[in-house]
């Protein structure tokens, strides 16, 4: 073995073990932090005795999350349904709007401004017409989470697209690849971080609009129950909703996190996290 190979080799548990601390600090700083804001909170709410309707302890919150688990869940998947079935449809609909963006330039200027105008639409004032034409049922509610969840698949992919070099076009012209092949083995793939990146603002999005359908209309959902505990100045249920509103949050954007590793090939994984730290 050459003494370059050598150098690699020994090289590599120096990165397996720089890659774990890195997951590590990743992991370790927001839960100190996290740990940090719980304890100063706790100590402040003790310390100048602040009633239980204005701001509740962790350990109220705690407390009454450990008893009402049951009905927290019941709503958590009604609202996971919504947020799930919006985010799914922004997919199956903007993935093509994209496409069709970035191909057909007469389709690109006759839609493109029909939807930045429709994001200047409040949400909250299309609900009630969703349940005049649907009824009071989970469809409006995906109708909304849709309608914000969309637009950032739409736009990121249009970009993801239209970022690829152009050489890389001319080569896939001069080995003889057809326009499926290429658009499958060298656009598609090159577009992929920007999709991805798209799908992680898209249903951080979704959540939002599932609780604002749920606050418009809803008869279930963790919307629905938040403004049931507002209406009872039930506090500490209002921070239990938001807590579980919370994990459900960070819960899809792990899962989209987890195919983006899968799918995206490790090139294009470590150009993705490398734009991330810059931010």
């Amino acid at each position: 073995m050459s003494q370059h190979g050598r150098q690699i080799e020994n090289d590599q548990p120096r990165r397996r073990k720089g890659l774990l601390s890195e997951h590590a600090a990743a992991l370790v700083y927001p839960l100190g932090s996290v740990a940090l804001i719980i304890c100063v909170w706790e100590a402040t709410v003790r310390l100048f005795q602040i009633p239980t309707y204005l701001l509740p302890a962790p350990s109220i919150i705690a407390d009454l999350i450990q008893t009402n688990a049951g009905l927290l869940l019941k709503h958590s998947l009604i609202t996971t349904s919504e947020i799930a079935l919006g985010f799914a449809l922004s997919v199956i609909v903007g993935i093509p709007l994209a496409l069709g963006i970035y191909v057909w330039k007469p389709f690109s200027r006759a839609i493109y401004p029909v939807l930045v105008a429709s994001q200047a639409v409040p949400k909250v004032a299309v609900g009630p017409l969703f349940i005049v034409w649907f009824g009071f049922n989970l469809l409006p509610n995906v109708l909304i989470a849709f309608l914000i969840a969309f637009f950032p698949i739409v736009i990121n992919t249009a970009m993801g697209l239209a970022s690829i070099e152009r050489e890389k076009l001319y080569l896939a012209q001069s080995i003889g690849l057809g326009t499926l092949a290429t658009f499958f083995k060298i656009q598609l793939p090159n577009a992929l971080p920007s999709i991805f990146a798209g799908f992680r603002i898209s249903i951080t999005f979704a959540v939002v609009g599932a609780v604002v359908g749920e606050f418009v209309g809803g008869q279930g959902g963790l919307g629905y129950l938040l403004l049931s505990a507002n209406g009872n100045m039930d506090t500490a249920l209002l921070f239990a909703g938001i807590v579980a509103l919370t994990v459900l949050g960070l819960v899809f954007f792990a899962l989209i996190g987890l195919v983006e590793r899968l799918v995206l090939p490790p090139h294009a994984l470590e150009r993705t996290t490398l734009v991330r730290e810059t931010m």
